[in-house]
């Protein structure tokens, strides 16, 4: 038998029909990932644009668009640091200050506000309820002007009490919120138990019902702190003072309107304001994951 005889006889294996849709399978999930990947890229370019303009000379910041700087400028940062009236470290401290204040206030007040929605009967407690989460829909602009003549009275203005006293009084309803559906989800048998063992609301609420609320604490804790550090427009109306300016209205000063502005130091200082934020959320983000999945805000 010749070789073309046999290479007609030997079988041809054609495609199994099962495999078919496992290459399908495979090529979505394939183009899945680089549409998600270029996604990802867009979302981080102006980033990684501010990161490699910060390398940059002001002349050549808005005439690259690149991200690999044609030529490097290592002044920006020590220039930025030392170019306002403080070095930056005052303006970093400022805002620490301001983002401790607040945490603790809405770690301690919106977990007992939550506590008691959750836990307490009282009469109202329904319609006290929905107004919390009415008062989420307010935005800040309806609130800034009688805010603004209230501390101005009480002759807070330029002080940080503005900005961390109402955190104390449990104004972020979205905390408590997110508190109360974790506090619900605790059984109740276990506050039961403490009540026949003798145990009152406070001692419930402190051993039992924040050592086992760890996740929305946590979620709290990193979500009042980037919303704190980052906030610019309430910072900008009750601190006027440059001595009690904070990172973005520090940030704010290196533009100028009627002069030159410092874009190689305000990208520079921009950097070094990110990376608390940066840190908090590498090492929370479990915590963020875990406290609004088993809250049921999804």
């Amino acid at each position: 038998m010749t070789t073309d005889q046999l290479i007609a006889e030997k079988p041809v294996t054609a495609t199994p029909p099962a495999a078919r849709p496992r290459r399908r399978a495979r090529s979505r999930r394939v183009l899945k990932h680089v549409v998600l990947s270029a996604a990802a890229l867009l979302m981080l370019y102006p980033l990684l644009w501010m990161i490699a303009s910060s390398f940059k000379p002001n002349a050549l910041i808005f005439r690259d668009p690149s991200l690999i700087p044609t030529a490097i400028d290592l002044s920006n940062y020590p220039t930025g640091w030392t170019a306002l009236a403080h070095p930056f470290t005052h303006y970093l401290l400022n805002s620490a200050v301001i983002v401790v204040g607040s945490v603790l206030g809405n770690l301690v007040s919106c977990s007992m506000a939550a506590y008691a929605f959750a836990r307490l009967n009282f009469r109202g407690r329904r319609l006290w309820f929905a107004v919390m989460l009415m008062s989420i829909m307010l935005p800040i602009h309806a609130v800034i002007v009688p805010q603004y003549v209230l501390f101005a009275q009480l002759e807070w203005i330029n002080t940080f009490l503005p900005l961390i006293v109402p955190k104390v009084l449990a104004t972020d309803a979205f905390f408590i919120f997110l508190m109360v559906q974790f506090f619900r989800g605790i059984p109740r048998e276990l506050t039961e138990a403490a009540h026949i063992d003798g145990a009152g609301h406070f001692r419930i609420y402190w051993q039992i019902m924040l050592p086992l609320s760890l996740p929305a604490l946590a979620t709290t804790t990193i979500f009042t702190f980037i919303w704190t550090w980052n906030d610019f427009f309430s910072q900008l109306i009750f601190l006027t003072d440059p001595d009690m300016y904070t990172v973005p209205v520090a940030l704010r000063t290196f533009v100028d309107s009627t002069a030159e502005s410092s874009w190689g130091s305000l990208f520079a200082m921009s950097v070094v304001s990110l990376i608390p934020i940066f840190v908090l959320f590498l090492f929370g983000q479990k915590y963020i994951v875990k406290g609004i999945a088993t809250t049921g805000l999804k």
